[in-house]
């Protein structure tokens, strides 16, 4: 069949129809679609719908490579079905040689936390996956507080991962590393395979199609997908993904523990949960709860009977 401009952007118009409910974020004014890199009218669509329905270029690109090798592999272009197989991603299949330790498919409640003081806090309360985030310039200050998070989880059960720093992690015999895409992209491929080496998971972060693909070949123990909702902990460089969006990343992500993270807290998690995710990544909603026992256990108890 011959392939028209205006079919092309017939095919582009069904995608943003079926999909504008559920996955559009807003276009910056003046953004100019990324230029195809390749001839075949599906990935133009494709292409020109994933840029109208807001997703940053490089996600775009994703989706539109996604969408054309679909359409090759079933023989048919179907607007209404959006893509998540991993092999239209070039998602290699289970097992892989290069896979870190496994951690458990659903993390549960997970607190990030700055310092060791408050991870402490967390794990003593019953949170069973807590994240040290400490921030600072001066090398032993690290290394006392990983020490410290380490030696005060220790007797409660929690799965303790260390953010960024990788070195002072294995040396105090944590839980894993978590490290967000800047921190993975600088990291050198001998500084992961002594992460690997020493038996520690590797969690890492995303905010889109691309970052995604990008952690899945490193084939980490679990990825995180956010932020969903706007949050002022962090400066964020992507807007808030929203539900609809982390639905279609954790059908993708299937095949890994899937973390949820970026201003989630009681009042949204139900829909949070729909989206088929194991675990949430919480900061302020246990910060300030008061008293914390109380919230950890309601927190508990909506993952569990989600998860049940």
């Amino acid at each position: 069949m011959t392939v028209t401009s205006t079919s092309t952007e017939a095919m582009a118009l069904a995608i943003v129809d079926a999909h504008r409910a559920t996955l559009a974020l807003p276009v910056p004014d003046n953004a100019m679609p990324p230029a195809p890199a390749s001839d075949d009218p599906v990935f133009v669509a494709a292409l020109q719908a994933a840029h109208t329905l807001g997703f940053v270029d490089a996600d775009a690109l994703c989706v539109a490579r996604a969408w054309s090798t679909r359409t090759r592999r079933t023989g048919q272009f179907d607007a209404t079905q959006w893509p998540e197989e991993p092999a239209d991603f070039d998602i290699a299949p289970f097992p892989r040689e290069n896979t870190f330790a496994p951690c458990p498919k659903a993390l549960g409640l997970y607190a990030v936390m700055p310092d060791a003081a408050w991870t402490i806090r967390m794990a003593r309360a019953g949170v069973p996956t807590v994240q040290l985030r400490f921030k600072s310039g001066d090398a032993q200050a690290i290394r006392d507080e990983v020490r410290a998070t380490v030696a005060g989880v220790k007797e409660t059960g929690a799965r303790l991962f260390i953010n960024d720093h990788w070195r002072e992690a294995i040396d105090a015999g944590a839980y894993g590393v978590h490290l967000g895409q800047e921190d993975l992209q600088a990291m050198a491929p001998e500084e992961l395979d002594a992460i690997r080496a020493a038996g520690l998971r590797l969690g890492l972060s995303t905010h889109g199609y691309a970052e995604m693909l990008i952690a899945d070949r490193h084939s980490p123990s679990y990825i995180a997908m956010g932020a969903v909702f706007p949050t002022t902990l962090k400066q964020m460089a992507t807007a808030p993904q929203g539900t609809g969006r982390l639905r279609a990343y954790a059908a993708l992500l299937r095949d890994y523990p899937r973390v949820a993270i970026g201003g989630v807290d009681l009042g949204n998690l139900p829909e949070v949960l729909k989206a088929d995710v194991g675990s949430v990544g919480v900061v302020r909603a246990l910060m300030t709860a008061n008293p914390l026992s109380d919230a950890v256990a309601e927190w508990t108890t909506a993952l569990e009977r989600k998860i049940a």
